[in-house]
């Protein structure tokens, strides 16, 4: 009996030690590098219109799979398309002189950017088409307030949001082109209200930024397309991918930047 007891304790000391000697070689042995590692693009957008640079809200970016070169036929067509302005697609299509200033306050595509406040349907800010579309709201409703919620419901298509359905026809076929160069999907993302947005769970590789069509900054159309690598375990926590349309020692990646063509004369 005691020669088991002896026998069973000794078996639980050799594995004891076993199990130290593993721990300590464990911790003198280097970490391996996990070959899937996923990196993050942290992405800062600051634009300069006259002496001010603030930065650039709610615009969308992409990032597509591929160098620069190897997306050279993609960006030249990014290049070559036709640029038409918010201002001159709106005075094309009979818009009001104030229906365009309410879209160029907040920078809006279409009139679902933002509520239509009490201010635009009266007095020197009325908006003329807003003042219809809520005249007709109250005989479908019977009620002011609430045909002023819903007064997109008695605007045109065109008004609604045309210039935005055109620039995403113009977009999507774009980036048609760019999957089936790549075969891999365009990743995008939009920035919140100071310019900032992340990419996030990226393949390590080699990659073009970009926003595909031009963004209205001013009186001027940027293009943005820059090349950038995603090294494996890269968080990008310290310094962003800064991009501007002012060249700057700390902007990595500088737009393209080309005048608004001017508007066509409306048909009379």
């Amino acid at each position: 009996m005691m020669v088991t007891r002896r026998n069973i304790l000794v078996r639980i000391f050799a594995v004891l030690v076993l199990a130290v000697l593993a721990l300590v070689v464990m911790g003198q042995s280097p970490s391996v590098p996990q070959a899937n590692a996923r990196g993050v693009i942290r992405l800062r957008v600051r634009v300069k219109v006259g002496d001010s640079t603030k930065g650039l809200s709610r615009k969308r970016f992409f990032l597509i799979k591929g160098s620069l070169a190897e997306n050279k036929g993609l960006i030249e067509a990014m290049e070559q398309e036709p640029v038409v302005s918010r201002d001159c697609y709106y005075q094309g299509i009979g818009a009001s002189p104030e229906l365009i200033a309410w879209l160029k306050q907040n920078d809006c595509e279409s009139v679902y950017c933002r509520e239509v406040e009490q201010k635009y349907l009266e007095g020197n800010g009325a908006v003329p088409e807003f003042q219809r579309a809520v005249a007709a709201g109250e005989k479908q409703f019977g009620n002011r307030e609430l045909a002023r919620k819903w007064l997109s419901v008695n605007l045109t298509d065109e008004l609604r949001s045309g210039f935005y359905k055109r620039q995403q026809k113009d977009l999507q076929t774009l980036l048609k082109q760019a999957k089936e160069l790549s075969n891999v999907k365009v990743l995008s993302v939009m920035t919140d209200r100071n310019g900032t947005a992340y990419f996030t769970d990226l393949e390590p590789g080699t990659y073009v930024i970009s926003n595909i069509l031009s963004t209205e900054v001013g009186n001027s159309g940027v293009l943005w397309n820059c090349e950038m690598k995603v090294k494996p375990g890269d968080l990008a926590s310290e310094t962003p991918f800064l991009i501007s349309n002012n060249r700057d020692r700390n902007v990595k990646c500088v737009g393209v930047v080309k005048p608004l063509p001017a508007c066509p004369t409306p048909k009379q």
